[in-house]
């Protein structure tokens, strides 16, 4: 089954919070920025795990090889699983047969150690010192290292030992042992997720999965106390996760000239690589590991179990004194020719560079920081990157920092508004000039730093502090200024301020008083014409009501006349 090498290190975008540490941590810069993501430079990448390490918000992890190794649990060939010799430093104090047995219980049929592998492969170095055909040989067991020499140092491939790594020597003598078997390495390094590919391993598992797998099957490893009398006298090969332990297993020849060193960490590596290319390094035999303290301090050590003196205390005392009993296997099987893997880049020319820079607001050469909060060493790296597609301007920390002060200073100079931030013991940290006029404050500096009691009454501002009340579109009359003001105040918690938004509503105060002084004038002018309307009616109706009794008598008094009349006849 074949590995996705595009996966290997996998971003978990919603984690990533653009802080840019997983670029500073980058030794080959493999890592583009863009909408404020981090993305893995695939061809560039030497899969190290520097970025999945150094990552504070998790947001990088590692590919998940369980299903993998679960389909093929699932086979009916046999199943061997390959245990870096690290793993007596990630699962500390439980001893091989231990390990072993576990790993049956998972549903394999047997295990193994890597460091037999280890000790077909430190057989093949000590050939090629005996040789002495070489003027500098360096050690081929670690995968990042050897994409660093293939991607970034292809010339001095030739230094490289043509020796696969323990990994695929293990894989290749149970292979030779057990052809049909299926062979599932697991170990503390990522990187041995893309060196697995085509080749006798057939799926990979870091021991954080591992110990996963165990955790899900409720399978306990009990630790054995102290081992170190249990250890295999033949086991010398263990050393090998340790910095400098590839030589510690060698048998040197006394009679060559080597000089013999260990070399540890990716940056270290880079800086001998540097050298030896310059040609100030000769006639050596280089033992090199990208991890500090070599596989023991590799990433899925470093993330979750970082002890690196006890680990190397672990490692050491279960290693023995002599080498592996191992059948003689063809040098042909384990001979490797690893080619070149230029990571293509366009260079930028100095004036893309420089328009870049200016572009950032970098005019001179005292502009350029080299600050490092981009995750480049120098601003012209960074800018470079820019060119290459690789970084955003906006990755310039002062940059953006100059302008968000630029952007705030022209909103705080032309807003209309007043904006007064006070901190939480009430003292002036910002006055906008609206809020200056406002409150008539000549010069800013005579009120920075001061109690705002000195230009206005504090209490609204305690009232939110203390949680009295809300401040929202508050009017008042300060007379000390004769003005009117409209006033919201707003606490923020986390950066320990007050923020006053003030707005001058005197005119429209005294527009609102006026219409209320003409609205009662008004008020009153009506109340007198109904008053006096009221009289008139009432006037007009006591006349209309005294004529019509008088009116009533009369007719009364004519029709009795008239009836009078009428009898008399």
């Amino acid at each position: 089954m074949e590995h996705n090498a595009h996966n290997i290190i996998q971003l978990q975008k919603s984690n990533c919070k653009n802080c840019h540490k997983c670029i500073r941590s980058c030794p080959v810069k493999s890592i583009r920025f863009t909408g404020g993501q981090a993305h893995i430079i695939q061809d560039a990448c030497i899969w190290c795990g520097q970025c999945l390490t150094a990552c504070p918000q998790d947001a990088k992890e590692i590919a998940d090889g369980i299903k993998e190794v679960r389909l093929i649990l699932c086979g009916n060939h046999p199943i061997i699983a390959s245990v870096a010799p690290s793993f007596a430093a990630y699962f500390e104090g439980i001893g091989f047969p231990r390990m072993r047995e576990a790993l049956r219980q998972l549903g394999f049929t047997d295990a193994e150690e890597t460091a037999i592998g280890a000790t077909f492969v430190k057989k093949e170095y000590e050939k090629q010192l005996a040789d002495a055909k070489q003027d500098l040989i360096i050690t081929s067991c670690c995968p990042s290292v050897n994409l660093l020499i293939q991607k970034y140092y292809p010339t001095l491939l030739p230094c490289l030992s043509p020796v696969v790594s323990p990994m695929i020597a293990h894989g290749i003598d149970i292979k030779r042992r057990e052809p049909d078997a299926a062979v599932i390495f697991t170990g503390p390094c990522p990187a041995k997720k893309e060196e697995a590919q085509g080749t006798s391993i057939s799926a990979v598992l870091t021991f954080e999965e591992l110990a996963r797998m165990f955790a899900e099957k409720n399978i306990r490893l009990k630790q054995h106390g102290d081992i170190s009398h249990r250890r295999n006298p033949n086991s010398r090969a263990r050393l090998f996760p340790t910095a400098g332990g590839i030589l510690k297993t060698m048998d040197i020849p006394s009679d060559t000239e080597y000089t013999y060193m260990a070399v540890d960490g990716i940056h270290n590596c880079a800086s001998a690589l540097d050298d030896i290319r310059k040609g100030n390094i000769t006639h050596c035999f280089i033992e090199m590991s990208a991890c500090t303290g070599s596989c023991i301090g590799g990433p899925v050590m470093e993330k979750y179990r970082h002890s690196p003196v006890r680990h190397f205390q672990s490692v050491v005392n279960f290693a023995g004194p002599r080498d592996f009993k191992t059948e003689p296997m063809e040098e042909k099987l384990l001979a490797k020719t690893y080619s070149p893997l230029p990571y293509s880049r366009k260079t930028p020319s100095r004036k893309e560079i420089e328009d870049v820079l200016l572009k950032t607001g970098k005019q001179k050469p005292e502009d350029e920081l080299n600050c490092g909060s981009c995750g480049y060493d120098t601003c012209r790296e960074k800018a470079a990157a820019v060119c290459q597609g690789k970084a955003e301007l906006n990755m310039c920390l002062p940059f953006l920092m100059a302008n968000a002060e630029q952007l705030t200073s022209n909103i705080l100079e032309n807003v209309p508004n007043g904006i007064l931030v006070l901190n939480e013991d009430y003292e002036v940290q910002e006055i906008n000039p609206a809020a200056m006029e406002m409150l008539q404050v000549e010069n800013k500096q005579d009120v920075l730093g001061s109690h705002v009691i000195y230009i206005m009454d504090p209490d609204a501002f305690q009232d939110v502090l203390e949680g009295r009340r809300e401040v929202r579109n508050y009017r008042d009359y300060y007379p000390e200024i004769d003005k009117y003001l409209e006033m919201s105040i707003i606490h923020n918690p986390t950066a320990h301020t007050l923020l006053a938004i003030l707005l001058d509503v005197t005119e429209a105060e005294h527009n609102m008083l006026e219409k209320e002084k003409l609205s009662r004038h008004t008020a009153e002018l009506t109340d007198r014409v109904v008053m006096k309307q009221a009289r008139i009616v009432q006037e007009i109706a006591s006349l209309l009501g005294e004529t019509t009794a008088e009116t009533k008598v009369a007719l009364t008094k004519l029709k009795e006349s008239i009836a009078f009349e009428r009898e008399s006849k």
